[in-house]
């Protein structure tokens, strides 16, 4: 990223780096979806899967729009995030059962919880742009990462971490 100039300099690179954080993100989830005990969990992994290519090709069409080179910029901060999650689920967690559970949910959420942010912040810098299209496109994108999370605590809540009580 060069220095930005501009609020539309700073949305474009808000949007290759949400590319970058997504891409990075969906590597974790393919590998540790296979891991989850749990069915609708397994299943809401794979669900999330698509909605995180969705909102990748959302950011590719936002970025051309702009008349930008359609490429993105490596995210640190989802590189950490990745990280974590490889480290607490694969390397770490037990190899199956509702502990594994348990950090599946908790490192799912630390990464979405950052698209949340990212998405968010972009909605706000197309709106003030005054690009409305982008604006209602990123805002449905974050609707969406909100339901992802909310129905990640519910399941935490209702069931799978007093499954892993009981383990």
């Amino acid at each position: 990223m060069s220095t930005p100039e501009s609020l539309q300099d700073v949305y474009i690179d808000e949007l290759k780096d949400l590319w970058s954080a997504n891409d990075q993100m969906l590597k974790v989830i393919k590998k540790i979806t296979a891991k989850a005990s749990d069915a609708s969990l397994k299943d809401m992994l794979t669900k999330s899967q698509d909605g995180i290519a969705s909102h990748t090709a959302i950011l590719k069409e936002l970025i051309a729009g702009q008349d930008e080179k359609v490429s993105k910029d490596h995210c640190k901060g989802m590189e950490g995030l990745a990280a974590e999650a490889i480290k607490h689920v694969i390397e770490e967690g037990p190899d199956k059962g509702p502990v594994l559970d348990v950090l599946i949910i908790a490192q799912y959420q630390r990464m979405t919880h950052y698209g949340i942010a990212g998405f968010g912040t972009a909605a706000a810098f197309a709106k003030a742009l005054g690009l409305k299209d982008d604006n209602k496109k990123l805002r449905d994108a974050t609707k969406d990462i909100y339901a992802s999370d909310a129905f990640m605590t519910k399941l935490a809540e209702t069931s799978v971490n007093l499954e892993a009580e009981d383990a």
